[in-house]
């Protein structure tokens, strides 16, 4: 049994996230939101609050047990890029990406 959430167009990118996911996947849930908790990244708090909606998913919608959940997959898909343009000398423009994530968070019962 599992339960997932996924939070989309994070305007982050899925490079610095997959970082943080590193970090928390495979641990119990208690273990994953203390090092989310004590993580001094931007993507942490995002990843903390889809980690909390998939709990709840498991525990709502399918009456898993949140004490033996742990984390079975987490993954971050790179979302639509925004282009935006900086001007630089002698009239050149240099183009900077905006990149998005889709981060997805994969609960499982032990």
């Amino acid at each position: 049994m599992e339960a997932r959430a996924t939070a989309k167009y994070v305007r982050i990118s899925p490079r610095k996230v997959n970082i943080v996911l590193d970090l928390i996947r495979g641990k119990d849930v208690k273990e994953a939101f203390t090092i989310l908790k004590f993580t001094p990244k931007a993507a942490s708090g995002i990843i903390e609050k889809v980690l909390k909606s998939a709990v709840a998913n498991a525990e709502n919608n399918h009456e898993m047990d949140v004490d033996s959940l742990y984390i079975g997959e987490t993954y971050a898909n790179q979302g639509p890029t925004l282009k935006r343009y900086q001007p630089h000398a002698q009239g050149r423009a240099f183009r900077i990406n905006k990149r998005t994530s889709h981060v997805t968070v994969v609960v499982k019962e032990r």
